[in-house]
């Protein structure tokens, strides 16, 4: 394996570290978490660290980039208090319990700014809830969550990141021999809907309720003082996860697995298994080696994030009131609204990749022709709406079923007073012109894997840091990967 690492410019500093870590999720019921040290490994390398993401943290790069053994486990930075989170989770619609098979809270960084984020490190070992794995993580996945979450990051939607990711100098065996890693996820929290399942699921009320001011405080504290402050929560949480799924719609990402322990209650994209961004527009589409069902295929991710919110309801009801029934009901007329919420944010995201300003009632008519004649066309989805972005140009201009759709889509733009500059200006600021391509991640992941090569990932990286600008040398990353539909899987990496 190389020793090189990936990293964006490192700023001067000097000084210590810069940790200021304290641990509040410590201080929830015992039956929460469980208090253990990551295991050590036998040669933690620094192969990938983010600079930018370590500034932003109030962390001192230039001396943490260095310090490979803190990412890795063997050392703990100053204030850390490790644990391994317990929860529960709905997977592919059957309840289980689960919690940290493999991963570590250190603690949370406190920024100079006052905010408060969780430092996890993930293949950090085995911990009470490793359900006989082997607590560890193979290279190639942690690479690619990397890879995914800051894409997901410059593209403007709420996700989990990624600080380092370290070789261990030990092997892990999956369906073959890998080389190890350990990857340190950031993220505003680890509270999951299965979070709240595993509490109710215990019977332990006041350990729901410290959990749900806990949550609050730290993710809602508008809506704690609400009249009713539990139910002030569940729908502080959907209209979060309504406005996520409408994102991820909006750029043709692909979860992958949509289980209620990867539905963080802070609003952001955790858990970068099995995804993908979907070439080749079709709502059936599916990349997860295990979803042969296609439960979390592309057009299902809004219902069953409300199918989630349903689970995270069910889990709250002994908050909601004392009267079983009057729970219930409550419950579900804050469910019902899902749909509607995530139809305000899902029409106001297409509105924007089609340059509209307004409102008009024919908008989502119009959204959806578009549409069904791209999955008939089987055209690409990003380059299309780019495409339609360069002053309406596109390749498919000789097709007579798209000169009608244009035409429908000039009309409407005429019933707003924007120029057309405006609205192109618009268009280009929310549809993107590189995405990460399925073909390039694999790519990468390889070359890194395989080869000890990280200038695949590093060029990846530079071409995915600006995705709504047009420049050069992103050229080769916006060409689609010309796999027939069904040809390209994902794995979950455990």
């Amino acid at each position: 394996m190389s020793e090189s690492v990936i990293s964006s410019s490192a700023p001067t500093t000097s000084g210590p570290s810069g940790w200021n870590l304290e641990n509040s999720y410590a201080h929830l019921p015992a039956m929460l978490h469980e208090h253990l040290d990551p295991t050590p490994v036998k040669e933690p390398r620094m192969v990938v660290f983010n600079h930018a993401l370590a500034q932003t943290l109030g962390l001192n790069g230039a001396s943490l980039a260095d310090q490979a053994a803190i990412f890795a486990g063997n050392e703990l930075p100053d204030g850390a208090e490790p644990l391994a989170q317990a929860y529960a989770g709905h997977q592919y619609g059957n309840f289980t319990g689960l919690g940290d098979g493999r991963a570590i809270l250190l603690g949370e960084q406190i920024t100079p700014t006052g905010e408060r984020f969780d430092v996890q490190l993930k293949g950090s070992g085995p911990t009470p809830y490793s359900r006989r794995g082997d607590g560890r993580a193979a290279l190639g996945p942690m690479l690619r969550e990397y890879i995914i979450s800051e894409a997901m990051h410059a593209l403007g939607i709420p996700t989990t990141r990624s600080l380092a990711v370290v070789t261990t100098g030990e092997k892990v065996f999956r369906q073959e021999s890998l080389p190890g890693a350990v990857l340190t996820r950031i993220a505003a929290s680890h509270i999951r809907v299965g979070t709240f399942e595993w509490a109710t699921a215990h019977g332990d009320k006041e350990a729901l309720r410290a959990l749900a001011d806990y949550t609050l405080k730290r993710h809602y504290p508008e809506r704690a003082t609400a009249e009713a402050p539990y139910l002030a929560l569940l729908e502080g949480v959907m209209e979060r996860q309504a406005r996520l799924i409408a994102q991820w719609q909006c750029v043709g990402f692909i979860h992958g697995v949509m289980n209620t322990d990867n539905v963080a209650l802070s609003g952001e994209t955790i858990d970068y298994g099995p995804c993908a961004f979907m070439d080749a527009f079709d709502p059936a589409t599916v990349f997860s080696s295990i979803d042969r069902n296609g439960r979390y295929a592309y057009g299902n991710q809004p219902q069953i994030a409300q199918w989630n919110l349903a689970r995270l309801a069910e889990a709250l009801l002994p908050l909601l009131h004392a009267d079983e029934k009057q729970a219930v009901e409550i419950a579900n007329a804050a469910i019902e609204g899902f749909k509607v919420t995530f139809e305000k944010h899902w029409l106001a995201g297409m509105r924007a990749k089609l340059g509209l300003f307004t409102e008009e009632a024919e908008d989502r008519a119009l959204i959806e022709s578009l549409l069904v004649w791209m999955r008939e066309q089987k055209a690409d989805f990003t380059n299309t709406f780019r495409s339609l972005s360069e002053a309406g140009n596109t390749m498919f201009n000789d097709d007579p079923a798209f000169a009608v759709w244009q035409a429908q889509w000039q009309a409407r733009l005429k019933l707003q007073h924007q120029s057309a500059d405006e609205v192109q200006e618009h268009m280009r600021a929310h549809n993107p012109a590189v995405i990460p391509r399925n073909h390039k991640v694999e790519e990468a992941l390889a070359a890194a894997s395989e080869r000890g090569d990280l200038s695949v990932m590093q060029r990846l990286l530079e071409a995915l840091a600006q995705p709504y600008k047009d420049r050069e040398a992103q050229a080769a990353y916006r060409a689609p990967s010309g796999l027939a539909p069904g040809a390209y899987q994902t794995f979950c990496g455990t």
